[in-house]
């Protein structure tokens, strides 16, 4: 039953038909403002904040939470801080997920502990950062979709997603990533990026967002939010372990880093994620950009975006390097945030807020502009209004087998064939004795199973013996297929495949990741899949086996011994 603080909105539920992101129709702004004013100061407060819980189920008592948040289950937790949020994981470190039917359930059981329903999120990009594996339907992630080059495959795919998220009761999905990889030797976001060229990124991004947030019923949708602002392509530090810089003028980042964002707030946006890195050039303070008023400013007023702008987790040691754990929420508000995601002492950071609007270091009229912003994504997306899910149709919504298709249709179209100088591919027929070693246990043996064939995994770093059992290994296959991931910075792998070719054996490479990989050896055959995921393993088998022939084009350029421009793809 939803509590008497959301009646006024539930009433307005009639008025939501077609949302409009980042404004509100004159009656739903009146009910939003009527909900805020209905709430005491703590109760605004607690909606500017997301916060992780420990456990799979509301009833859980978990020693995590004790620890963390001083009472035992995930319900607790809510009803504790009135959070505006929370996000789910599927680490040891938080572990919230299991079954699409146990999703939903841990999720009705956490709004009915909320006064005002939450918005439940997760990080569901897709490819290397996926929380919730099958059998929710898996897609191969945005540098993937960048090799396909189609929109409507962008589109249909976090359409998919959305639907499925949202039959488990998440109705925030922390994606897309629309960074601009155009640093190679970035090692946080790289394939998580559509492309280093910033107008494939711009309209994948806003294809994705059409996606995830639709011209459809607000029950089948869910927020999007576009990462990581003002954009952490051009790094090579990872924010999760430090503070990147990134050394751009204004004009730069106009030209290189502003096209997505500005395409994701064209497209109605609902969030939008900073990034803890600094930009000397448009703010010398040395501020990460989530606490900085220049960086903000970008976005309010050079890309006038009016809807929700949420941190990365402030337990990233890229934001907790100048500041305290108390200042950082207060400052993170004064630069123009509006959601604060995973701090790491929830109650510290919300009496540290408490504590600066009655000090008047912030004022009451500025939590208030926030708990508007957040108000109107949740009305617009029907989570005011709708927060409950039918756990009994949970398990017929999650994979079936239309979306399973789809994903198989889009993910051939990401496979691009970089080189094929022998002629190997495709092969004539099914291998009778194919050997799939290198990169990935689980990923060598998916492969495997696909082409009947023999997996003999070695590792990211293949020893020696590694090296000459694959070797002998090869003796007997009539093809052998050999995984990268970080090649370029293995020479371990790259030893490896340099005497497996010396066989004289048919060599298939891979880059499993990072299409990096394919510059840096002189193997004559080299495919990329931009994942390692069964689907992409899927189709890089029909491929290899010439069911279907490889479309996908380089979404990036590729530096190396042996470069390749963007665009290059053969096809057969």
């Amino acid at each position: 039953m939803l509590r008497p603080l959301v009646a006024v909105a539930v009433a307005a539920a009639s008025a939501v038909t077609t949302p409009t992101p980042a404004q509100a129709a004159p009656d739903q702004a009146q009910h939003v403002a009527a909900l805020v004013r209905g709430m005491s100061l703590e109760q605004k407060v607690g909606q500017l904040f997301v916060t992780y819980l420990h456990g799979q189920s509301p009833d859980e008592a978990h020693p995590g939470n004790l620890r963390d948040f001083g009472v035992a289950t995930p319900a607790e937790v809510v009803a504790k801080f009135q959070p505006g949020g929370v996000v789910y994981f599927n680490n040891t470190s938080y572990d919230n997920i299991d079954t699409p039917r146990q999703i939903a359930t841990l999720s009705n059981g956490l709004q009915r502990a909320s006064r005002v329903p939450l918005a439940i999120a997760t990080d569901q990009e897709m490819g290397i950062v996926t929380r919730i594996g099958a059998p929710a339907t898996q897609f191969p992630g945005n540098m993937a979709l960048g090799a396909g080059r189609r929109a409507q495959d962008a589109e249909q795919a976090a359409r998919i997603t959305a639907t499925e998220l949202r039959a488990m009761g998440i109705t925030q999905n922390f994606a897309p990533d629309a960074d601009v990889n155009s640093n190679p030797a970035n090692p946080v976001i790289g394939v998580r990026s559509y492309s280093s060229d910033p107008a494939l990124a711009a309209e994948l991004t806003a294809a994705q967002v059409r996606g995830y947030q639709g011209r459809f019923l607000a029950k089948h949708t869910v927020s999007a939010t576009a990462k990581h602002f003002p954009g952490h392509g051009d790094t090579d530090q990872d924010s999760h372990s430090t503070l990147p810089t990134v050394d751009r003028t204004e004009a730069e980042w106009a030209r290189v880093d502003a096209p997505p964002f500005r395409a994701a707030i064209a497209a109605g946006i609902d969030s939008i994620m900073t990034a803890h890195i600094q930009m000397p050039k448009i703010d010398p303070s040395g501020e990460p950009a989530t606490l900085s008023e220049p960086a903000i400013s970008l976005l309010r007023e050079n890309l006038g975006y009016d809807g929700v702008v949420i941190t990365d987790s402030l337990a990233m040691a890229g934001v907790r390097q100048l500041h305290s754990d108390a200042e950082i929420p207060v400052l993170a508000l004064k630069a123009g945030v509006d959601q604060l995601l995973m701090p790491v002492n929830l109650e510290l950071a919300v009496n540290s807020v408490l504590a600066a609007v009655r000090s008047g270091e912030l004022s009451e009229r500025r939590i208030d502009q926030s708990v508007v912003r957040i108000l109107r994504m949740k009305f617009l997306r029907g989570m005011l209004t709708g927060p409950l899910v039918d756990v009994d149709k949970v398990d017929a919504a999650v994979g079936p087998a239309e979306h399973l298709a789809a994903a198989r249709r889009i993910t051939d179209r990401t496979i691009t064939a970089v080189r094929n100088d022998a002629g190997v591919l495709p092969l004539r027929a099914k291998p009778s004795a194919a050997l799939v070693t290198g990169w990935g246990e689980t990923t060598t043996r998916t492969l495997a199973g696909f082409l009947g064939g023999t997996a003999l995994p070695t590792g990211s770093t293949p020893t020696q013996a590694h090296v000459t059992a694959a070797v002998q290994a090869a003796a007997g296959a009539d093809v052998v297929v050999v995984l990268t991931n970080a090649l370029s910075r293995q020479p371990a792998q790259q030893n490896l495949l340099t005497s497996l070719l010396a066989t004289g054996k048919p060599v298939v490479a891979v880059a499993v990741q990072n299409p990096y990989d394919v510059a840096h050896t002189d193997a004559p055959t080299w495919l990329a899949t931009y994942s390692y995921g069964a689907v992409s393993m899927e189709a890089l088998a029909r491929v290899i086996t010439g069911e279907v022939g490889p479309t996908g084009r380089l979404p990036v350029e590729v530096p190396g011994p042996r470069p390749y421009p963007f665009g290059h793809g053969l096809e057969w």
